[in-house]
């Protein structure tokens, strides 16, 4: 169990540090230069997390579209009982995120940009920001639901995780969100600029100096 946590663990650690990188490089110029990692940490995010849901199904649920839904044999009962009810949900959050990452991961070289052309890649791997939201609903489920207080088990530790995963998780969106922010009031600014119209004095130095030219 702790195996599979340390690999589900270290892949949010990889994700939240790509989606890091990109707006961070905006508001300082020094954190560009770590733009070139971003693939490599991509990759690392998808390799463990693949990793991670395969022991998953293999060990936990068994390939057993029930188990994965969160409904376990009850003897009392006599039959298969809903147990855990966010259960199903955040495994499907978490297998959607991976079946996304599995194309980015395939397309991740400069040679998937030349064949698909820079726009189909780019438009692609905007898949990134659906895995962010899946993975931040399938750990928070985790993190704070499943492994709490229950009638059927015993109390866990106390998780220490929980409060920087809070701290990460808000990090990330509002990094992004003052990102996309930053670039749109620059565009919104070139562009006023754009449109305004050129002073006389402006206008008529252009045209003086082109008809010295000529």
């Amino acid at each position: 169990m702790r195996f599979w946590k340390a690999l589900g663990d270290t892949s949010l650690v990889f994700l939240y540090a790509t989606l890091l990188l990109g707006p961070f490089s905006r508001f300082y110029a020094k954190a560009g230069r770590l733009l070139k990692y971003r693939h490599e940490l991509g990759l690392w995010f998808g390799f463990y997390g693949l990793f991670h849901t395969v022991l998953i199904l293999n060990g936990w649920v068994r390939w057993d579209p029930s188990i994965f839904m969160g409904y376990q044999f009850v003897q009392q009962a006599g039959r298969m009982v809903r147990l855990e009810s966010g259960f199903g949900f955040a495994n499907i959050a978490g297998l959607a995120a991976m079946i996304i990452a599995i194309p980015l991961m395939i397309t991740s070289g400069q040679w998937a940009v030349r064949y698909l052309g820079g726009s189909s890649w780019r438009y692609l791997h905007l898949g990134v920001y659906p895995i962010f939201y899946l993975v931040a609903l399938h750990t928070t489920y985790y993190m704070y639901v499943h492994f709490s207080v229950s009638f059927h088990r015993a109390p866990p530790p106390e998780n220490w995780a929980q409060v920087p995963f809070a701290i990460a998780t808000f990090l990330v969106f509002a990094a992004h969100a003052a990102g996309y922010t930053r670039t749109f009031l620059n565009r919104r600014s070139r562009r006023t600029l754009g449109d305004t119209p050129a002073s006389p004095w402006r206008q008529f130095s252009s045209r003086l100096s082109a008809a010295v030219a000529r």
